[in-house]
């Protein structure tokens, strides 16, 4: 029998035996800033990143107890852990302001709670999630009036020409339209142009201002979620993982937060933002093959596949 099908086994037994032996459960969901006031998620709302979320629950005499608080990553998502599997069914989640250190125009006030819903439960670990929560501003957007209620527009009054007879009204006086603000200085390097650079670069500190979204001290865990957590613990940062060699999961989170930060610096990387956390996450999942082949990939767009070279220049 081939060894690889019999780590598998192995893993997923040793996997299952710890679930069951310790337990815990799982509640993720996604906050939103709701530009209008709704209470709906619209084309207009978009996620928010470094917002405290709460989880609580009754404690049978008309109180309340507060379990657990965490905050939002990038992606506005949150993601909390309670060992032991807590009862949480008559549990809720509720916004609870922004993160110390976080500036938004969308901190106003928070959204209803939302109750959590159990999605599974498999031997001692259980999976709840919760309906997008909502942050507000302190009034409504200007543009959301307009566009959920229209005001009609007057259909145009049509009148009779002046008679040529009678002398023409005198034009109004001309006037110069006030000039344009100067546009924003465009960030260096090569958005829009072709760019592939290897983890070397980056931690080049000669390359330091070509850090976008994120910054070297970003922990892994928030970028890449619960998988990459429980993976490689939640105090490593982006830059001690690509320090990381020899290991094969270490190679491929290596590749994979190279490929993220390229991603974030050229449009033209093969692999968008999501689609770089998500294989990173699928890999985890899959055997010690599928991270091989994986972390591979990764570094084949990182080197551009030998056509693309890394357009960074020296910062100033």
């Amino acid at each position: 029998m081939d060894p690889l099908p019999k780590l598998n086994l192995c893993f997923l037994a040793a996997s299952l035996l710890l679930a069951t032996a310790h337990g815990y459960g799982v509640v993720t969901g996604t906050v939103f800033c709701d530009q209008c006031k709704d209470g709906q998620i619209s084309m207009f709302d978009y996620p928010m990143n470094g917002v405290k979320v709460m989880v609580a629950c009754g404690d049978g005499n008309g109180g309340v107890t507060y379990l657990r608080e965490e905050t939002t990553n990038l992606f506005g998502s949150f993601t909390m852990r309670f060992d032991g599997t807590p009862d949480l069914s008559g549990c809720y989640a509720t916004v609870g302001g922004s993160a110390e250190g976080t500036t938004t125009d969308c901190g106003g006030a928070g959204g209803p709670p939302k109750s959590l819903r159990l999605m599974f439960r498999l031997f001692d670990m259980e999976m709840y999630v919760v309906d997008s929560l909502v942050s507000q501003p302190a009034k409504p957007m200007s543009f959301c009036s307009a566009s959920v209620n229209p005001v009609p527009v007057p259909a145009p009054v049509v009148t009779a020409p002046p008679s040529p007879s009678l002398p023409l009204p005198p034009l109004p006086p001309s006037f110069k339209l006030p000039p344009l603000p100067p546009l924003p200085q465009l960030p260096p390097g090569p958005f829009l142009e072709a760019s592939a650079c290897q983890h070397e670069n980056w931690t080049n500190p000669d390359y330091r201002c070509y850090w976008r979204a994120v910054n070297p001290d970003t922990k892994v865990a928030v970028i890449f979620g619960l998988g990459a957590a429980n993976r490689y613990g939640t105090d490593l940062t982006l830059w001690n993982g690509l320090q990381g060699r020899g290991d094969p999961y270490r190679t491929l989170l290596r590749e994979a937060i190279t490929a993220f930060l390229n991603s974030y610096n050229s449009v033209n990387f093969p692999y968008p933002t999501l689609s770089v956390v998500q294989r990173l996450n699928w890999a985890l999942l899959g055997s010690p093959r599928a991270v091989l082949l994986t972390a591979l990939r990764f570094k084949r767009a990182n080197s551009g596949y030998g056509h693309v070279t890394c357009k960074f220049d020296p910062c100033q």
